[in-house]
């Protein structure tokens, strides 16, 4: 008979993915893991598999959290303006809480770069996919720029989204804020 767990799953995946978020993958260890989240290696490995299972769930976790921006962003008709306002959106929550900087997903994305973990590239291509796609339908918004215009705009936004999610770990409000505006005067 299987034992009943004595932990919320939701609530330690939580700590977890904070954790993985303000640290690392690498830079996060199993005893780390387990005083975070207040359960033993045993019911980790029960419940996740193994620490990079419990990672790959934090990445979902995190991904579900920054669903409701992805959507807002998604739906809107504004063009150009709707990628300025995702770009506000994606780091006011930074200003909120000090511990967590940064984007998940971008720092995640920079520290797999050179790792050949199929599994999260294929999160990570996923994610900067859709993030791309939804870029260029923005940027198609307006008839005047020719698809050569729309792709180079889209990467240089791209490119510019993982500096300000970098940015936003060391730099200040304003200093962000500074960023954001001229990113788009560029335009």
């Amino acid at each position: 008979m299987a034992r009943k767990k004595q932990y919320n799953e939701a609530e330690v995946l939580e700590k977890a993915m904070n954790l993985f978020w303000k640290n690392g993958y690498e830079s996060t260890s199993m005893q780390m893991l387990e005083q975070e989240m207040g359960i033993n290696k045993f019911s980790i490995y029960s419940s996740f598999g193994n620490k990079h299972g419990l990672f790959l769930e934090s990445l979902k976790q995190y991904k579900s959290r920054v669903h409701a921006v992805l959507e807002k962003f998604k739906n809107g008709t504004k063009g150009v303006e709707d990628i300025k306002q995702f770009f506000y959106d994606s780091v006011t929550s930074n200003f909120k809480d000090d511990n967590l900087k940064g984007c998940f997903v971008t720092n995640t994305y920079n520290e797999f770069s050179e790792n050949e973990d199929e599994l999260i590239q294929d999160q990570m291509n996923s994610f900067m996919d859709n993030l791309k796609s939804i870029i260029i339908e923005k940027l198609q918004m307006d008839a005047s720029k020719d698809e050569q215009t729309v792709i180079k705009q889209a990467n240089y936004l791209l490119l510019a989204k993982h500096g300000l999610a970098a940015a936003a770990r060391v730099n200040t409000q304003q200093e962000i804020e500074d960023y954001i505006e001229m990113t788009f005067t560029n335009l």
